[in-house]
């Protein structure tokens, strides 16, 4: 089993940042690829980005193309969500995902069986 704890959630103005961290524990190893979702009230969990623990390959949502970066610190067992020029619309909660189906980077929720809780994101305009 993998455990994910994420952390660096909080309230910020339009056009501000924040740096969002997931820490993995357990089995890290199993794990191919670590993810970033999102989930505003209402509507369905959403892809943000991912990256490959060995090649440090990454995919974005075209929403956050330019504005967010995934990175990884693998000494740390960490996974990193740097978010600059934040918009309303990126308000939600932010979950730390990974998943075992080695040489795939996915984009579906449904490919990740490995969660943390979630950390809140709320910008105001």
């Amino acid at each position: 089993q993998v455990q994910l704890v994420e952390s660096g959630g909080g309230s910020v103005q339009a056009g501000g940042s924040l740096r969002l961290s997931c820490a993995a524990s357990g089995r890290i190893s199993s794990t191919y690829a670590m993810a970033w979702f999102r989930q505003a009230p209402g509507n369905a969990r959403e892809f943000v980005a991912t990256i490959t623990w060995r090649s440090q390959s990454t995919t974005y949502a075209d929403s956050v193309k330019g504005r967010f970066t995934i990175s990884s610190d693998n000494a740390k067992n960490t996974v990193y969500l740097q978010m600059s020029g934040l918009k309303p619309e990126d308000t939600a909660v932010y979950y730390c995902a990974g998943h075992t189906s080695w040489g795939r980077l996915l984009t579906g929720a449904d490919g990740y069986p490995f969660w943390g809780q979630g950390t809140q994101v709320t910008v105001s305009s």
